[in-house]
């Protein structure tokens, strides 16, 4: 990813203030960040982010740049969505995440979402003849929301008016990177 520059490009990640799997937020977040993306982590509150490592040990503590109410979606060129049990479960109940999600899909700018953080895009209706991957057990709900389930890595999928990039678990982060990145170069190229 050395060889990609992403200066003058820009990445919102969306979660809660707690149990968001620690790797699936720092990872990506760092990776762009070093390959110069400008990367903002978006959150409910102000309050410091408490991430999780498997869904049940203590991970490292993040600092939100501003909340999802003060976002503003048009600003950036992909949306990342982290995964955690906790994490995607609460965030798809915050309308200000739905209305982010909405207003990247609706403009066709790139998602990119892990593990269970496909629950969003399930809650906010986006998921309908798309083909994604996630973590096994949101596989029926995605199921039920009308889109493909399969059981890879990656999966990008440009059926649509704007790319979707999905992972299953912190054991695919490489390839997830490596897509998300392809896709916000793609949408800014």
């Amino acid at each position: 990813m050395a060889d990609t520059s992403l200066t003058g490009r820009r990445v919102l990640a969306i979660v809660t203030n707690y149990g968001v799997e620690q790797d699936e937020l720092v990872v990506p977040v760092e990776q762009l960040r070093d390959s110069g993306a400008e990367v903002h982590v978006a959150a409910v509150s102000a309050d410091e982010i408490r991430t999780l490592v498997g869904d049940k040990d203590p991970g490292r503590t993040v600092r939100p740049d501003l909340t999802l109410a003060d976002a503003d979606p048009t600003a950036y060129d992909l949306l990342l969505i982290p995964g955690g049990t906790l994490n995607a479960d609460s965030l798809r109940l915050q309308d200000d995440a739905l209305s982010i999600l909405r207003s990247f899909t609706g403009t066709g700018r790139p998602v990119a979402a892990i593990c269970h953080g496909p629950w969003v895009l399930v809650e906010a209706g986006v998921v309908d003849g798309r083909t994604l991957t996630s973590y096994a057990s949101v596989r029926t709900d995605i199921q039920n929301a009308g889109g493909t389930w399969v059981d890879e890595p990656v999966i990008s999928d440009n059926a649509g008016d704007w790319v979707l990039v999905t992972s299953r678990t912190p054991d695919d982060l490489g390839p997830f990177v490596r897509e998300a990145t392809a896709a916000l170069v793609a949408s800014t190229g």
